[in-house]
């Protein structure tokens, strides 16, 4: 008997598994992609088309053009609003203050990078601030600084100097908050650093050793050029909570006093939605504003960093 040889051609090939390869990743990225969209695309994209408004957040949207931004930057006819003055000048102040976190959270990191005895107390002291919330952050420098029982008055009457009125100063209230502000941020950078500190090669640190290389200059030129991508995230980080500084203005001040310590992320919450304001378009604007100075850091940084990258390769 013969032996019958059936052969049957392979069944075509449906387009997603032609394409599995391609799609897979992109089907895993979807629902964070979808997110992203609701929460962050679309609610930028609403708050450009209402700073183009007059809105109570209720009624009725009325377009009055660029009426809000010309009110808020003084162009044309209108004065500038001297709330949204302060209020940059402040964010100004709170971004280059709040950029000492970055080399104070390296040299605690390069610190702490040691074997030594006690060491994981040190780091679990020093880690504390960044578990804790800004309110709580808030409320124990609020007491920090209250000018009869605070301890930093009780510290400066030990030297003989008089009380002073952190918080009650417009003057020197807002150098106090970003104080507050920087104790939660240098730990935050610090946490950085030592992740970055554990994945620096020792065997080009053991090289720089056998060169010479200690101190200064195996900082500079070993330890910190490994450190690019962790400095950049510390930058980036920092600036964003520099210009959304709102949680310790709000407990410590509400922006008092007399305004002093406004900026624009808290000016927005009074136009838009506090009990004196529920100017959406006016908010929206200041909104808008606040989005493309925080766009302009990162977006040089990001090109600082593809430019480093580039030229590297």
């Amino acid at each position: 008997m013969s032996s019958m040889t059936t052969g049957t051609e392979a069944a075509p090939r449906s387009w997603y598994k032609r394409n599995e390869i391609a799609i897979t990743p992109w089907l895993f990225l979807a629902p964070a992609m979808l997110f992203f969209a609701v929460y962050v695309i679309i609610p930028i994209a609403q708050s450009f088309s209402i700073s183009f408004h007059e809105w109570d957040g209720l009624g009725e949207k009325v377009y009055v053009g660029t009426a809000n931004y010309e009110r808020l930057l003084g162009i044309g006819d209108a004065k500038m609003d001297r709330k949204f003055e302060t209020s940059f000048w402040n964010n100004l102040k709170w971004l280059v203050l709040y950029l000492l976190a970055v080399p104070a959270g390296l040299f605690i990191a390069l610190f702490l990078n040691q074997t030594v005895r006690g060491i994981r107390l040190y780091k679990s002291l020093f880690f504390f601030p960044f578990v804790i919330s800004q309110v709580v952050v808030g409320l124990v420098f609020s007491w920090f600084y209250l000018p009869r029982e605070g301890l930093l008055n009780a510290i400066l009457a030990v030297f003989g100097a008089g009380p002073v009125n952190i918080l009650g100063d417009p003057t020197m209230a807002t150098y106090g908050i970003i104080a507050a502000g920087l104790w939660p941020q240098t730990a935050y950078c610090m946490i950085l650093y030592l992740t970055g500190l554990n994945a620096v090669d020792p065997e080009q640190v053991e090289a720089a050793r056998l060169d010479g290389a200690k101190g200064y200059k195996m900082l500079w030129y070993i330890i910190l050029p490994q450190l690019k991508p962790a400095t950049f995230i510390a930058f980036v980080v920092t600036i964003i909570g520099a210009l959304r500084s709102f949680d310790l203005i709000s407990v410590m001040t509400n922006g008092g006093p007399f305004g002093s310590t406004r900026v624009l992320s808290f000016y927005m919450f009074e136009e838009s939605l506090s009990e004196f304001g529920f100017r959406m378009g006016y908010g929206s604007a200041i909104a808008v504003v606040l989005f493309f100075i925080m766009l302009a850091f990162i977006a040089y940084f990001l090109y600082s960093m593809w430019r480093e990258e580039r030229g590297a390769h």
